[in-house]
């Protein structure tokens, strides 16, 4: 490969961003691919991959380099001479803003540190330990191995305007070779990573970007065209758009969330969607919760969470998360259980979802809720562990509850 000095310091620049002024990597590279419309599709994925892939490998990247304390533009430089040495890649000669590769040093450093898991998979010590504690060492092994590679990109076909068919054919005509995936009826992966939004098929609202764990949980909810639902914690509102799909736009769909921004966003992507049967309403008090209490036949909580089950595409994340903030977004989730769980009537159906793979945010806060006050009245119809090491996509845990009584 014949690295491009324009496109290289366009990642060094991305790297400082994210490393020094904790910005998130998804926003920067967004930001940074819109700098020269004359860049190919090549060059694109030059700059995404390349700085995704020192973001996920930060630890082992800043070991090898020596670098124990400030991401300086100079040490933001090593790294990436640790990367090009690791890839076969020489850097130019003559460019005289890097110091010379000491290759035989890298690769030997490299030999000797990936002998130690957290810094193989460049994690943190608290969160090798944690993970170990929490999932046994095989399969925590296998697992962060697994969220340490790219991930597919995964469509969603919105069936509002189309059919998988259609799509399939039209995204081929546009030059986007797709594959079906087996029990996710409406999903098409991609052969390989391309721009799919420019296409016009995206422009009409014929898909959606959502990775194939995501797209098993609004079918679990069982929703019928007619019946008033509730997305408690929509955000952006991607699940929120794969239930108004559900719905076939019938009945009433309330998209609720406490950032307005995200539900402005949410509004947008129901417009393209075609989705008119959705109405957002902030949380800014708890009135808003307690106006719809046992009005909902059905009520999805897609839970805040650590994220740690979509390390693959979020890798900086696991450098913005603590164990503190596992406690704090622990507490969160049972309380949002305690309050949400009052929404859906008697004979109706919950959903509790997170994108997590740790034990203490899924399975162990059904097990909370069930023994509590407000958890006597439902039963648990069924759960899932999700891993990306297991089931092909990001790391997940959905469990359904039905209230009884």
């Amino acid at each position: 490969m014949r690295l491009h000095r324009n496109l290289v310091f366009i990642v060094l620049d991305s790297l400082h961003l994210i490393f020094n002024e904790g910005q998130y990597a998804d926003k920067v590279i967004e930001k940074a691919l819109k700098k020269d419309k004359r860049w190919g599709a090549r060059d694109r994925a030059f700059i995404a991959s390349t700085t995704y892939e020192i973001i996920r490998y930060k630890r082992l990247y800043a070991e090898i380099a020596e670098i124990n304390g400030h991401f300086s533009a100079q040490n933001i430089k090593r790294m990436f001479a640790v990367w090009t040495t690791l890839k076969g890649i020489q850097i130019p000669a003559d460019w005289p803003e890097f110091e010379p590769t000491p290759t035989r040093k890298i690769k030997g450093r490299f030999d000797a540190l990936i002998k130690t898991r957290a810094i193989r998979e460049s994690i943190p010590d608290w969160l090798d330990t944690l993970g170990e504690q929490s999932l046994g060492d095989k399969l925590w092994e296998a697992e962060i191995k697994a969220l340490n590679e790219e991930a597919d990109v995964v469509l969603r076909i919105n069936t509002l305007k189309t059919t998988i068919e259609q799509a399939e054919k039209r995204l081929q005509e546009e030059g986007i070779d797709t594959v079906r995936i087996p029990d996710l009826p409406a999903a098409l992966r991609l052969v390989e990573r391309q721009n799919v939004f420019l296409t016009q098929s995206f422009k009409d609202g014929w898909f959606e970007i959502q990775d194939g764990s995501s797209q098993k949980v609004a079918p679990l909810l069982d929703i019928r065209p007619g019946q008033r639902v509730i997305d408690a914690c929509a955000g952006a509102g991607g699940k929120t758009l794969h239930l108004s799909s559900l719905l076939e736009n019938k009945g009433q769909l309330i998209a609720m969330d406490i950032h307005q921004y995200k539900l402005n966003n949410l509004k947008l992507r129901a417009r393209r969607a075609g989705a008119h049967n959705i109405e957002t309403r902030l949380i800014d008090s708890n009135k808003v919760i307690k106006k719809l209490y046992g009005s909902a036949d059905r009520v999805l909580i897609d839970a805040p969470c650590t994220g740690l089950g979509v390390l693959r595409r979020n890798p900086d994340a696991k450098w913005k998360i603590d164990s503190d903030f596992l406690n704090r977004v622990v507490d969160t989730q049972q309380e949002i259980l305690q309050s949400y769980s009052k929404l859906v009537k008697v004979g109706g159906k919950i959903i509790y979802a997170t994108c997590s793979i740790l034990p203490q945010e899924n399975n162990q806060q059904i097990e909370k809720f069930m023994t509590s006050g407000a958890g006597k009245n439902f039963s648990l119809i069924e759960s899932h562990n999700l891993y990306a090491s297991k089931d092909q996509f990001d790391g997940f845990f959905i469990a359904l509850l039905e209230r009884k009584t």
